[in-house]
């Protein structure tokens, strides 16, 4: 007898004919096993409580038999909740956990599954995976100067747990179900709204920046089986001053102005221009300048808004703030810093196309090899949601010694997957990269690089981006870029080329967030 365990069924139907002389055609009957499940495309994972059925429509059994688990199963309209012969069975299942269910099929000739022979006693077991119903809980933790949890908050109502401003609270989701999302609504952090996937982890530190008392709310949620719960704590948070520094947080660039985050709220009148200064300088062409700028605060962000001067994409741009007037709404002067580098906003063309930056909706089958010779086919891809930069998923890729790869984006027609470009349009080109093994160079050679092609008609001059040194950083994710053009308007696809041709050994490195972006270069 043959046995077969499914996590997922998904069989085809094939109809067998049979001719015993070339004017004498006689139709058999088919053997053919065919067996379906309410919640086959869902790797069949139902909430407790919850119904799926379960369907033998298979061609020439004469008989069957279903098993299902003792004390798990509530098989409907019928008195037997173990065992049925019935070809559709409809059952709840009252238990959490996963649960075989057997299908013992007897078949009056030797039997085909898809296009293979498999035999006249089949025996089939399908798993089923019972969820339990969603019910949210959360721990809260102060957290310790080293980054570790310490005392525990008070989850009540009217808490007033007191956190001083500035510092971080840690909330680790505890309830059940197996929520896919977490939602977390924290007022009097920034920001105040935060949505986390749970395969990257069930907690999350927040910063509280400003004073006052704050509730809290925790919604996890499943899609499917469909699955939400909300836990809110009233007068949760106060926010009490601090004698911490106050320090910088980041310094981006915003619709043309300058905006530099601090680490908790800022008392407005304290802000004057003369404590900051703004370099520009664009190396490539022997630029340099100090322009003149206004202030204004708001909440912990201080603007800078440039006078007589336009930011450009491929400027460095710095902001240094001397220590003087800018004082926290608690009293504390803010902390000096020198040179921090201005992050330009960027709009990701890529997201709004079918092409898969992200690596989140697509399969490692799509990316396919590009078939360049045998320099270029020693490697191996791996989708997975091991080591995400962002969203769920990134590409894992091992290049092995000496040799290389080049892939290429397609569908499951294997045509390409393409996005738009406009010939006059200047573009940064980036990717996000995590190297785990740089492996073992030769010095006399060249580098491990990436390199992004594009086809049709590309700029094979294009360099690595990036290029893997032995002095590249392991074991932390590092966003690579540089600025392109496109001869033609037209639509184009991506070809990813890696090298190893020179490394004694496999290089091995995660990568995520294909970044298209149009910008604004220095004339």
């Amino acid at each position: 007898m043959k046995n077969i365990i499914f996590k997922i069924g998904f069989l085809s139907l094939v109809v067998l004919f049979g001719c015993s002389k070339e004017d004498d055609i006689t139709l058999k009957e088919a053997n053919h096993r065919v067996i379906f499940t309410s919640e086959i495309d869902f790797e069949n994972t139902i909430e407790i409580n919850g119904r799926i059925d379960f369907g033998d429509v298979s061609s020439g059994v004469e008989s069957r038999l279903w098993t299902f688990p003792e004390g798990a199963v509530d098989i409907l309209d019928a008195d037997n909740d173990v065992t049925s012969t019935e070809a559709v069975v409809q059952t709840i299942f009252t238990q959490v956990g996963e649960f075989p269910v057997r299908l013992q099929q007897t078949f009056k000739d030797d039997a085909y599954a898809g296009t293979t022979l498999v035999g006249r006693e089949l025996d089939t077991t399908i798993l089923v995976t019972v969820l339990d119903t969603i019910v949210a809980d959360v721990e809260a933790f102060y957290i310790n100067e080293d980054g570790s949890a310490g005392e525990p908050l008070v989850l009540s109502d009217l808490a007033n747990n007191e956190v001083f401003a500035a510092r971080s609270i840690r909330y680790v989701y505890t309830g059940t179900g197996e929520p896919e999302s977490i939602t977390w609504i924290t007022p009097g952090t920034d920001p105040a709204f935060s949505t986390t996937n749970t395969n990257t982890g069930l907690s999350i530190d927040v910063q509280y920046k400003f004073l006052g008392t704050y509730d809290l709310t925790v919604i996890p949620f499943r899609p499917r089986p469909n699955g939400r719960d909300t836990i809110s704590f009233e007068s949760f948070i106060t926010v009490a001053p601090s004698t911490d520094p106050l320090l910088l947080e980041n310094v981006v660039e915003d619709d043309g102005t300058i905006k530099v985050f601090f680490g908790r709220e800022l008392a407005p009148e304290t802000v004057q221009a003369e404590d900051f200064v703004v370099s520009i300088s664009n190396g490539g062409k022997g630029y340099e300048s100090k322009p003149s700028f206004t202030v204004s605060a708001e909440s912990n962000v201080v603007t800078l808004v440039i006078e007589n001067e336009t930011l450009y994409n491929d400027d460095i741009v710095t902001v240094s703030f001397t220590e003087g007037n800018l004082t926290s709404l608690d009293g504390v002067k803010g902390t000096a810093f020198d040179g921090a580098v201005v992050t330009f906003n960027k709009v990701n063309l890529l997201e709004s196309t079918d092409f898969d930056s992200g690596f989140e909706t697509l399969f490692t089958d799509n990316w396919k090899y590009l078939g360049w010779g045998e320099a270029w086919d020693g490697f191996r891809l791996t989708i997975s949601e091991d080591n995400p930069y962002e969203g769920n998923k990134s590409m894992l890729v091992e290049i092995d010694a000496n040799d290389g790869m080049i892939i290429g984006l397609k569908n499951d027609a294997g045509e390409d997957i393409t996005f738009p470009v406009n010939a006059d349009q200047d573009y940064e080109l980036g990717i996000w990269v995590y190297v785990e093994e740089l492996g073992n160079n030769d010095p006399a050679g060249n580098a491990p690089d990436l390199r992004i092609y594009w086809a049709p008609n590309t700029n094979w001059s294009q360099g690595p981006n990036p290029a893997f040194p032995a002095s590249f950083k392991v074991g932390e994710w590092v966003y690579s870029s540089t600025f392109i053009q496109f001869n033609e308007t037209e639509n184009k696809t991506f070809m990813l080329r890696g090298f190893n041709a020179d490394n004694s050994e496999t290089l091995r490195f995660y990568m995520d967030n294909i970044v298209l972006a149009e910008v604004a270069l220095r004339p």
